[in-house]
């Protein structure tokens, strides 16, 4: 195994910092060199305590020359940079496919040996949904690099602070929750640390190279039984109400057109509401990793979420 460092784009969210950490506490450790936007994303890195905290670097995601100096002397790559809600600052494109081209090129100047990038469930290039279409795309320009690379998709995370597991605990903490179509979406999610545990093994498991994998949690169900799970888990009672997905697509529609930052956006709203149902052990097998049952994993993301 190489001692030289990983490169982390993106380290500055939970998954992130949590890999920082698995990386560092492995046997033997791995070194981190995370890469960063602003001054404000170096600072979560900052309050990670010093034994796991990576050497951080600010830099534009899209400029290759800049991703390629720092990426010499690095063994491999992970990427987690994307984004759910477009808005009129932050387009698909500059945080989806401009990254990964450019991530791609650095990697291919500087040899990596792999990388490892976290996508979407239901990512597809003949998606209507924008954000599925540009991820599918963002993930093709990984794997058409001269660098191997994994691709491992999946749908919500649960993991304490995530912020669809905030979502989830304000719709569980009731009394009332008005769900789209009354929460008819299928939901497959996977616990925070079993997508940690996928992100390294995807970095050293051979037989992965230029690979897509699913991956998500052991159960798909209504998102209005997993409202219903999770405020079985917080000890609350919750009345679940139906919202149209006109009425809804039509809020996000206004939203969209009123504001630089909507609260939620059509493509979002399209995202959210895709049915997630697959079977992930063909991808857990490849990656050799277990599976956090739902409960345990509910329980971990809401941990603190009581009133």
């Amino acid at each position: 195994m190489s001692d030289r460092p990983i490169l982390i784009t993106g380290a500055n969210g939970r998954l992130g910092r949590a890999l920082c950490q698995r990386l560092a506490e492995a046997s033997p450790p791995r070194r981190a060199l995370a890469l960063v936007r602003s001054d404000r994303a170096a600072g979560a890195l900052a309050a990670l305590p010093e034994r796991v905290r990576p050497e951080v670097a600010i830099v534009d995601y899209a400029d290759g020359d800049t991703i390629a100096a720092q990426a010499a002397g690095c063994d491999a790559a992970v990427h987690l940079v994307g984004i759910l809600k477009e808005t009129r600052a932050n387009r698909y494109a500059d945080a989806h496919e401009r990254p990964c081209a450019a991530l791609a090129a650095a990697a291919d100047r500087c040899g990596l040996r792999r990388i490892a990038a976290l996508s979407i469930l239901g990512a597809d290039l003949d998606s209507p949904n924008a954000c599925l279409a540009s991820r599918a795309r963002a993930d093709a320009i990984l794997l058409r690099a001269k660098t191997p690379a994994v691709v491992i998709r999946v749908p919500m995370v649960l993991g304490a602070g995530d912020p669809a597991s905030a979502a989830l605990a304000r719709q569980a903490r009731g009394p009332r929750a008005r769900l789209v179509r009354g929460g008819a979406s299928l939901e497959q999610p996977i616990a925070a640390r079993d997508v940690v545990a996928a992100l390294a093994a995807a970095l050293e498991r051979p037989g992965l190279d230029d690979a897509v994998l699913e991956l998500a949690g052991p159960e798909s169900l209504s998102h209005r039984a997993l409202v219903e799970r999770a405020a079985a888990v917080l000890g609350t009672q919750v009345s679940i109400g139906s919202v149209p997905a006109a009425l809804a697509n039509a809020f996000a529609w206004v939203a969209e057109r009123t504001s630089a930052d909507p609260p939620i956006t059509r493509a979002m709203l399209g995202v959210l509401e895709h049915d997630d149902a697959i079977d992930p052990e063909p991808a857990r097998a490849k990656l050799g990793i277990a599976a956090t049952p739902l409960d345990t994993a509910l329980r971990q993301a809401l941990a603190g979420a009581q009133p």
